[in-house]
C-alpha cells in the first residue's frame, strides 16, 4: 500500500494515477488539501503538516512525499515553512505509523551548477549547491532531513530522487521560463549543458523506488545533454550574450527591488553544467522514454505565446512592446524590463 502526498496536482497527480493503475500496488492513499481526479485512489483531505497525518498512514508500506511548494511567486518565508515543516511531519509520522520506506523528491540542482562539475555527475557526488537559487535552500534542508531520519528512526528507509530540468505536467520554474524569453541569455565565458527530465520519466523512476527495485539516492534525467549551441539551433531562439558582471548585477538588482521573482543565483544553472548520470536507475533496468531533444520540443510547445523577461512574465501590452523591438536581443530585454519598471512605478503612485 502506497501513500502519495501532494496527490491532487502536478507530479503527484500523475504518479497517483500511475500507481492506481499498477497491478503491483494494492491500494493508493492520496493525500492533499483538496480532492484530485483519480478515482482509483482513496482520498484523505488534510494539510501535510497536520500531526493527524500519522493516523492516515496506518497500514501503508511506502510514502511518496510530493507536497512541495516551488512556485516562483510564493512568499519565500511561507514557502520554506511549508516545505520544511511538511517534510519533517512526513518523516516523523511515517515511522510512527509503521511505514518502512519514504521517497522524497528534490532536484539535481542540489549538486550545484559549477564550472568544475564532472560531466556527468554520479549520484554520490557532493551536494555543493548554495541557497542562492529559487527554492534550492528548501531542497538542501530536505536532503539534510532525509539523511538524519534513518538515524533518528532506525529501520526507516529514505530514498531521495533528484530530477534534472523538469518539463511537462504544467511545470513552471525559472529554468522553464528561460525558454519563454525573446532571446536566450548567455553569460560570456560560461559553459552551459542542458539536461531535461520529462514528468513521465520521473514518475517511472519514482515507481521504481516505490517497488524497491533500486536502492540509494537516485538522479533521473534524459540520457546525455545538449550544448547551448544545440539548444539555440533546436529552439530557433537566438542568444543575447552579456558579461558576467552585467548579467549577475542586473539580476540581483531586479530581484532586490521586487521586479523579478528569480534571484541572481538562478543564473548559475544556465551558466555551468549539472548533468547527472542516472547510473543507479540504469543498472536497475530503468530507461528514459524521452530524449533531451523531444523534451525540449514539448517545453517549447508548452511555453508558446508566453513572454518572459528576467524571469517575470509580461502582460499582453508589455509583450507587444518587447516584441516590437524585432531582432535586437538586448533591446528586447531592456524594453521589457523598462515596461515592468514603469508598471511598478505607476502602481506605487496609485498607492
Amino acid at each position: 500500500m502506497v501513500a502519495v502526498t501532494g496527490a491532487a496536482g502536478g507530479v503527484g497527480a500523475l504518479l497517483t494515477e500511475r500507481l492506481a493503475a499498477s497491478e503491483e500496488i494494492k491500494r493508493v492513499i492520496a493525500i492533499d488539501e483538496r480532492r484530485g481526479e483519480c478515482e482509483g485512489a482513496e482520498w484523505q483531505i488534510l494539510d501535510v503538516r497536520d500531526p493527524a497525518l500519522a493516523g492516515k498512514l496506518r497500514g501503508v508500506d511506502v510514502v511518496v512525499h510530493l507536497a512541495l511548494d516551488l512556485d516562483l511567486e510564493s512568499d519565500p518565508a511561507a514557502r520554506t515553512a511549508f516545505n520544511v515543516r511538511g517534510t519533517q511531519t512526513v518523516l516523523t509520522a511515517a515511522p510512527a505509523a509503521g511505514v518502512h520506506r519514504v521517497v522524497l523528491c528534490t532536484s539535481a540542482m542540489v549538486y550545484g551548477a559549477l564550472p568544475d562539475n564532472e560531466l556527468p555527475l554520479s549520484e554520490d557526488a557532493e551536494l555543493r549547491a548554495t541557497a542562492e537559487a529559487t527554492g534550492v535552500g528548501d531542497l538542501l534542508e530536505i536532503e539534510r532531513l532525509a539523511k538524519r531520519a534513518p538515524r533518528t528512526h532506525p529501520g526507516l528507509n529514505v530514498t531521495v530522487v533528484r530530477p534534472a530540468v523538469l518539463v511537462g505536467g504544467g511545470t513552471d520554474t525559472a529554468l522553464t521560463r528561460y525558454f519563454e524569453s525573446p532571446r536566450l541569455l548567455v553569460v560570456a565565458d560560461s559553459r552551459p549543458a542542458w539536461q531535461f527530465c520529462h514528468v513521465e520519466d520521473l514518475c517511472a523512476a519514482l515507481e521504481y523506488a516505490v517497488l524497491e527495485r533500486v536502492e540509494g539516492d537516485l538522479a533521473v534525467g534524459c540520457d546525455g545533454w545538449l550544448e547551448q549551441e544545440q539548444v539555440e539551433e533546436l529552439s530557433g531562439i537566438r542568444r543575447m550574450e552579456l558579461p558576467s558582471a552585467v548579467a549577475l548585477g542586473a539580476a540581483a538588482r531586479l530581484h532586490r527591488i521586487g521586479l523579478t521573482p528569480s534571484p541572481a543565483g538562478d543564473l548559475a544553472y544556465t551558466m555551468y553544467p549539472w548533468v547527472v548520470s542516472g547510473s543507479r536507475l540504469h543498472h536497475a533496468g530503468w530507461r528514459p522514454k524521452w530524449t533531451n531533444e523531444e523534451v525540449l520540443g514539448e517545453l517549447l510547445e508548452e511555453v508558446a505565446g508566453r513572454h518572459t523577461v528576467a524571469g517575470r512574465r509580461l502582460g499582453r501590452k508589455d509583450a507587444t512592446v518587447a516584441g516590437a523591438a524585432g531582432a535586437a536581443g538586448a533591446t528586447v530585454a531592456l524594453l521589457g524590463t523598462a515596461a515592468i519598471v514603469r508598471r511598478a512605478r505607476k502602481a506605487r503612485r496609485r498607492i
